[in-house]
Parts: structure tokens; sequence; C-alpha cells
């Protein structure tokens, strides 16, 4: 409040002191008077004030409109005025067309009052209250509000939100507004609420967020809409950038595949709108939000995974390749398809596999390394080329040997119809520009990143010259062009080539070192005494000569480690030597080149470092320092520990291999006893069951001499009649018995069914009896419709019934059937002084009917089974019966509780009717006899109308008093 006197006092006095004196006048009617017409009229006044005397009304008025917002809630046009004239009060919007004081004024001014605002966090919880109120006059001025509190505040206005119960949801409501405005300016208040904040961000995407907002989009007309869409895809990025949860949640919730449609750009001649290129930047900038090399690898990698699935890589290098595209929305798709293939197998061989829409048919990748190697080329879309080029071959080894088998002579093409990558590469290698001399050396470098085998390639690329001259290596040429003295910029991309070529590779150093003036030139390098835009040259010629010794298995006698070594303290000096190497690190390009993977410059000279590389510094400097001050004795024990090792190597190596061999010699050994202890049990169980066999034969052969033995007219045959005669009975006693179970069961079922239906008539009596006039029409028809189904289910059981009792009959008749054949069996037996043949005719006879009986028992057995199946279904269908005459009973006695409430209340309705009737007679009749006139309703109407009239004159009058 200092602030505020200090601003008052120095302005100076006059008409002003007029409008402080209105202004005070107006907030004692807002904070005394007791009609709310007069209380509205004043803070009307207040809004009309406040944007031209900001000051003074926020200092005089703040207090009573906040008062105004908390007591008249339930008039909308009275809040409305008072929200809108606090938005003026604290808004800056308005201080746009006076000098930067005023305006720096103004910022102070707004921050100091929303500092009072907040002061008390009540006032922000009834201000999210407020905008639960539908009224648009409520609403919006509340979301306009709420905005200008956050922008001024933002971080301490979030924090009072937060812990607002239900605080976020409120203003999630507001993106569901039909009205647009409303929900326009919601998704602005939204943007400045999860600005900088991942609590609050999160649960923003949990409450449906990125629906309502692709749902926005979309409605919008996705890349082609207007600033709406804009505003949504700020708002999707403050929730997905740098929050790992978010991210994940959006690519579970599957709404990458719904990203694919914005890309659809349509014909080149529809045209380029400059909002359209805004939309589609922010759509790309989102796009590559989900897949930045900062998120966690697990996460870019699935997200990768889906924008490939979904088709939305592929839509993009149709941008990509496609003709008409402005230049700053072709160097962003060239910098998103990068960050979406980068160490993503899948996604490179489907890069390497896009052609351009050209005759003949060229590769993607071709196209784009014409650009980065074309001086005329922007510069910002060269170094997006440059890292496609880089993410193409992050960790995709399949890939950089495909880009350095265009540079062996097998796969040069000889008619010279197109070009390669690697042609491209070198053409740029050795171009005047040094900008693609750099270009392209970074480029190489990437395709031998953490590759030996690309690098022992590499040696065999042969290149002509001039004409008439033998061909030079590769590796030659780029020293001859690193000692012709050439640009800062060339020779610091030719030798980052060379330390990534040389580094891990000792078959490369040694063909470097094999070329007598290579030594020679970096050493005078390094020991000269240069400025400071030579001491990086400097420091990378000392990184390459500790390649060249770290890295060294003394092949070349002449340039031995110890020589080398000896070389450096002589012509250089170890420490001049380390400090040259320390100038590498120390350099102001080299921090911003470490951070991020893309080669991101304001303009070609600060191209200096390439991150990769500034890895490999950071590996090696270390180990070169400690490679140069060994001694040669520290060397030669660690040649010895070297060998030692190898040894010891060898030696393991050749026992590993003897044990090895063993161990397969145990297999077989093992697989020969297991299929000998198979044999042996198959051999056992054919000489048991051979002696089984032979016992039985044994068996059989005694019975037979037994047989042979016994005496002719032995009646066996006869006591084996008699014994399969004893069987039957016992079987049709058992038939019986279940025949008398089933009768019994018949009857229990016929008793259950006549009680079921004497209860269903009853129910169905004191139904249509007890049932009101008010509900009596749709309960009895849903009774009698739940009646009706128990008759047709009694009826089905009856007819069940019905089957079963005349198949119990016929089980009946089928039991003296089987009765009187016992019977004619038993007399059918023969007596002893038949003879042999009759006897055995007749038992053949009886066996054949005791067959049939069999057959016939197994048959009855069947048809038990299931008539007791049926009887199991026909309890159920009672169970089932029974819960609906429950349900009945119970529903009947719902509809009976309600009529007697509803009775009661009517009643009761009836009685207080009564009561006022009553009331306001005797008030109508006090009146008359006070001498009060008693006027009916429409003279009472009419005389509201005076009244209101009769206080709008006075209103005009003190106003003009004022």
């Amino acid at each position: 409040m200092n602030f505020l006197r200090g601003v008052m006092g120095g302005q100076s006095a006059g008409p002003q002191h007029t409008e402080a004196e209105t202004i005070q006048k107006l907030c004692d009617r807002v904070a005394s008077s007791t009609l709310l017409d007069d209380r509205r009229n004043a803070v009307r006044a207040l809004k009309s004030l406040s944007k031209k005397y900001r000051l003074e009304v926020g200092i005089q008025a703040m207090e009573h409109l906040i008062h105004v917002l908390q007591t008249d809630r339930s008039d909308s046009e009275i809040i409305g005025y008072a929200l809108d004239t606090l938005y003026n009060i604290i808004s800056n919007d308005e201080e746009e067309e006076v000098e930067e004081n005023s305006t720096r004024q103004s910022e102070d001014l707004g921050s100091q009052f929303t500092e009072i605002f907040i002061k008390q966090p009540e006032n922000v919880t009834l201000l999210l209250s407020l905008l639960e109120e539908f009224d648009f006059h409520v609403r919006w001025p509340g979301v306009k509000l709420l905005t200008s509190l956050l922008k001024q505040l933002g971080p301490q206005v979030q924090q009072i939100i937060l812990v607002s119960p239900m605080g976020v949801s409120r203003l999630m409501d507001l993106l569901a507004d039909s009205r647009e405005v409303i929900r326009n300016d919601g998704v602005l208040l939204l943007q400045a609420l999860t600005r900088s904040n991942g609590a609050i961000q999160k649960i923003v995407a949990f409450e449906n967020a990125f629906e309502r907002l692709l749902d926005i989009i979309t409605e919008e007309g996705n890349s082609d809409g207007g600033i709406v869409v804009e505003d949504c895809l700020i708002l999707l990025q403050n929730l997905l950038k740098n929050n790992n949860s978010n991210q994940n949640f959006f690519k579970e919730g599957s709404y990458i595949q719904r990203m694919k449609p914005w890309f659809e750009v349509g014909d080149e001649n529809s045209g380029w709108s400059a909002q359209k290129v805004t939309n589609l930047h922010l759509m790309l900038q989102l796009v590559r939000v989900l897949v930045s090399p900062t998120n966690p690898p697990g996460a870019t990698s699935s997200c990768q995974k889906a924008m490939f699935q979904c088709g939305l890589l592929q839509q993009l290098c149709t941008i990509l390749m496609a003709t008409g595209i402005p230049a700053d929305i072709l160097t962003e798709t060239i910098n998103t398809v990068s960050e979406v293939i980068r160490g993503c197998q899948v996604n490179q061989d489907y890069f390497a596999s896009v052609n351009a829409p050209s005759n003949p048919p060229r590769p993607a990748i071709v196209v784009l390394l014409m650009s980065m190697v074309n001086e005329r080329q922007p510069f910002v879309l060269r170094c997006a080329v440059l890292y496609c080029f880089q993410c193409f071959l992050y960790k995709n080894q399949k890939g950089q040997g495909e880009i350095v088998s265009t540079l062996l002579p097998s796969t040069i093409d000889a008619t010279g119809n197109s070009v390669s990558a690697g042609q491209l590469l070198c053409g740029g290698l050795f171009s005047p520009d040094s900008l693609s001399n750099w270009c392209a050396a970074v480029a190489l470098a990437h395709a031998l990143q953490e590759n030996a085998t690309q690098k022992e390639q590499l040696l065999r690329v042969q290149l002509a010259t001039s004409i008439g001259n033998p061909p030079v290596s590769l590796l030659q040429q780029c020293t001859n062009i690193l000692s012709q003295g050439s640009k800062i910029q060339t020779r610091v991309g030719l030798l980052m080539l060379l330390c990534t070529w040389l580094s891990n590779c000792p078959i490369a150093v040694t063909h470097f070192l094999h070329n007598s003036a290579n030594v020679p030139f970096l050493t005078g390098q390094i020991a000269e005494n240069l400025g400071e835009e030579e001491q990086l040259v400097q420091g990378l010629c000392a990184l390459l000569l500790g390649i060249s010794i770290y890295y060294n298995d003394n092949s070349l006698e002449n340039y031995m480690k110890e020589k080398l070594k000896q070389l450096i303290e002589k012509r250089i000096g170890k420490e001049n030597f380390i400090e040259k190497l320390g100038f590498i690190s120390k350099h102001e390009l080299y921090s911003r080149a470490s951070q991020k993977p893309q080669p991101n410059f304001p303009s070609p000279e600060y191209m200096i470092f390439d991150h990769e590389f500034t890895k490999l510094v950071k590996e090696l400097e270390g180990v070169i320092t400690k490679a140069i001050y060994k001694s040669s004795e520290e060397d030669k024990k660690e040649e010895e520990v070297k060998k030692t090792l190898e040894q010891h190597d060898s030696i393991v190596t050749h026992y590993k291999n003897m044990i090895r061999e063993q161990d397969l010699q145990l297999e077989e050994l093992k697989q020969q006893v297991s299929t000998l202890k198979c044999q042996n049990e198959q051999l056992q169980t054919a000489v048991t069951q051979q002696a089984c066999q032979i016992q039985q034969h044994k068996d059989l052969y005694n019975l037979l001499k037994v047989q042979l033995g016994k005496d002719s007219h032995h009646q066996g045959s006869c006591n084996d009649g008699a014994q399969m005669n004893g069987i039957q009975p016992e079987e049709i006693s058992r038939l019986r018995e279940e025949i008398e179970e089933l009768k019994s069961n018949q009857e229990l079922l016929q008793s259950q069914l006549a009680e079921k239906d004497s209860l269903i008539e009853n129910l169905k009596s004191q139904t249509s009896s007890g049932m009101n006039e008010q509900s009596s029409a749709a309960a009895s028809a849903r009774d009698s419709e739940q009646v009706a189904e128990l008759k047709q289910e009694l009826a089905t059981l009856k007819s069940q019934l019905n089957s079963q009792s005349v198949e119990i009959s016929r089980l009946q008749s089928e039991k003296h059937e089987l009765l009187q054949k016992t019977e004619a069996f038993a007399k059918s037996v023969p007596v002893q002084g038949e003879s042999e043949n009759v006897i055995t005719a007749k038992t053949t006879d009886v066996e054949g009917r005791l067959s049939a009986l069999l057959q016939e028992t197994k048959e009855l057995k069947n048809e038990i089974k299931a008539l007791s199946e049926e009887r199991t279904a026909i309890k159920e269908q009672l169970d089932s019966s029974n819960s609906t005459i429950a349900i009945l009973q119970n529903e009947k006695d719902k509809l009976e509780l309600e009529i007697t409430d509803s009775k009661k209340e009517q009643d009761d309705l009836l009685v207080l009717l009564a009561d006022q009737d009553q009331k306001i007679l005797s008030l109508k009749n006090k009146l008359k006899d006070l001498g009060h006139p008693v006027k009916e309703e429409d003279e009472l109407e009419s005389g509201d109308q005076e009244d209101e009239d009769d206080e709008n004159e006075d209103y005009g009058l003190d106003q003009d008093h004022i």
C-alpha cells in the first residue's frame, strides 16, 4: 500500500481530486445502501471509472467489491459489474498505447492489486465458486479475472487453486461450455494455470483434457482452424512437455493416432495462411515433445513405435517429400522426422525405404543430403538435414554399413547415372564451402560412430584427385587438406572426423602413422604459439596425436608409443601438450554443443562442435593424459601384464575347449546309458509277459485235465442255469421299489401344485381388492401378466406330470410281463430224466431269454434315470414360481405403503393451504379495520411498476447532483 500511496501522491491535483470524491461517494453507496438497485447502479458507475482511474478505484473500492461478491450472489447483474471492475483494476491489457515507464508502472499496479486480492485465499475460492454459475454475465468476467490473476502472480494463485476442493475440476467444466467465447477463454485460463506446475498438469490431464482438446481441434478444422486451434495446441504442450506421466497417459489413451489427420495438408495449391503455418508448426512441436531425446528412453521408444503403427511417420515423410511446403514448415518437419526415427530400428528402416517423387525416384536420404551440401539452401534447413542424417545413423549399424558401402569400389555406379549418399558426402567434404566441409565431415563421422567394422571398411576407399595421378585413400586426402591451411571450420570438421575414425581402431592408427608427414604436422601445430582462434585447432591436433598413442599397437617401429611420447616431450613438453588438449573442453561452444543432440546454431560461425564428439572428448581426455605421463617401464609392465593376460586367456580358452569337449562326450555317454536303460526295461517287461503267458497255459492245461477226468453225466449246465435264474428276482424287486418311489413322488408333487394353486388364487383376490384407484391400472396389469405366466408354468408342470404318470403305468405293465416271463422260465427248467441234447437246447433258449430280459432291464434303468431328471426340473420350476410369488407379495406391500404415504401428504398439504388462506383473510380484515385499502393482484402489479419508475427518477436526480 505504501507503493500505491506514493503513486497517488505523485499525481497532479485538480480534476482528479473531484473524481476521487466521486469514487468515494460511490463506494459509500455500495457499502451503505439497502436497496439492491442503488448498489447495482453504484457498482456500474465504478466499472465505468475503473479503466481511466484504475488506481483510485482499486484503492477505495476493492474491499467493497469483494463484499458484493460475497453478499449479492443472487443478483447476477451486480456480480458481473463487480467482476468486470476487478478485472479492469488488476489487468494490464488496456495499457498498450502508453509510454514504457507508464507500462511498467501499470504492471506494478496489477501485481500489487493481485497481491492484495489473493492475500485472503478465500477470495480465490469465492471466484472459483462463482465460475459454477451458468449465467454468461457472471461466468465470462470471472474467467477473465482469474486468468489475469494467474498472469500477474501465477505460482501463488496456482497453489491456492491446487489446495481448493474441486478447484481444477470446476475450471475443466469451462471446456464443455456451449458458448464459444467462454470455452475459448477457458482454454486461455488453463494455459496460464498449467504453466510450470506438474501437479496441476496431471490433474488436468486426468480430468479428460486430452479428449476435450482434441475434439475442439477437430471441430475447428485441424491445421486449417483459427486461433482457437493454436491455443489448444499450446495448452497440450503445457500438459505434455517435461511431464512423463502425462506423456504415458497420452500414449496409453491412443491419442497419438488422433494426431495423424493434423498432417493431411492437401494439395499444394490449397494455400498456406499465416495461421495455418503457425498451427502446423505447433503440431510438429507437439510430436517432438513426445519423442524428445531428453525423455526416458522407454517412453520415447514406445511413442516412436506407436507413430509408425498408426501411419503418422508415413504422413510426415509425405510432407517431407511434397512440393510447395513453406520453408519453415519443411525445416520443422525434417527435425520432427529426425526425432521420430532416432534410435528406433523399425522407423529407421522405413525412412531408408522412402523415395522422393522424382523421375527416376531417388531415396529421401540422397535428396536431403543434396540440400545439406548445397550452399544456396537456407542455413536452418541444412542444419535440420544434418540432424536428420545423424538420427538416421544413431545406433543403426545396418544404416551405417549402407552409407559406407556406397563409397566402396564394388558398389559405385560406373555409369554415373545416379549419385549416392557416400559420393555426396565426399563431394561436400572437399567442397570450397567450409560449412559443407563441416557438415559432411560430421555426417561421415556419425557413419563410423561405435562401429569398428565400418572404420576398417572406410580405409579401402580410394579417391581420384586429378587425371593422370594415382588414386589416394580417403584418410590421406583428409590429412592433405588439413595440412593445406584451409578455414578453421573446415579443419575442425576434418579433425573431428579423424579423431572419431582413429579412436578404438588400431588398424586406422597404423594407416595414419604410415604417412610420415602426419606426425610432424601435428607436433608442429601443437608446438606453435598461435592466437585464440587457432587454439581450438591445436587442442584437436593434440587429441588426434593422443589417440595415435593410446590406440597404437606398436606395429610400426618408427612410431611406437614410447618414441611418440619422447617426441612430444622434446618438441612440445608434456605439460604444454596437456594444456593444449584442455583447450577443447574449455571452449565456449563446447558446453553448448554437449547439451542437446540437435545442431541448433544461430549462424554458421557458431557451427564448431558436434554433440557426439563432445562425448568422445570427455571419454578420451583423461585416458590420454594418463598415457602421456606413463613411463616406458610402466608401458613395459602394462605390455607384460597384457601378454600375461593374453597367455592366461589362451590357457583358459584351451581348458574351456577341453571342458566343452568333455561335456559333449559326457552328454553322448548319458544318452547311450539312457538308451540302454530303456532297452533293458523293455526286455524285462517282455520276459514278464512271457512268464505270465506260460503260467496261463499251464493253468489251462490243468483245467482241461480235470474236466476230462470228471463224470460225463455231471449236470454243470443245470447249475449254471439255476444260478442265472437266481439273479432275476433281485432285479425285479429293485424295479418294484423304484416304481413305488416314483408313485410317492408323483403324489407329493400333485399336493404341492394344489397348494401353489390355492396360494395364487388368494394373492389374486387380495391384489384385486387392495389396490387403490391411483395405482390399480398399472399394478393389476403387471400382476395379471405374472399370474398368466404362473398359470402357463403350472399347465406345463401338469402336462409333464401326466406324461410321467403314463410312463409309470407303462413300466408297471412291463413289470407284469417280466413276472410272467419269469414264472414261465421257472416252469421250463428240465427234469433229470431228459436227454442231454434237450437240456442243451433248453439251456440255450433260457440264455437267450435272459439276455433279452437283461437288455429290457437296462432300458428300464435309463427311463427311470430320465424320470428322476424330469422330477428335478419340476422341483426347480416350483422353486422359481415360489420366488415369483414372494416378489409379487413384496411389490403389493410396497404399493400399499406408497398409497398410504401419498394420502397423508395430500391431507397435510390441504391443511397447510387452508391455514394459509385463513391467515391471508385475517390479515386483509385487519388492514381494512385499520383503514388501509386492500388492492387486488392486478392493482398490486401496476403499483409496483409505478414505484420502480419513481425510484429511477430519484436516481437520475442523484446522478446529476454527483
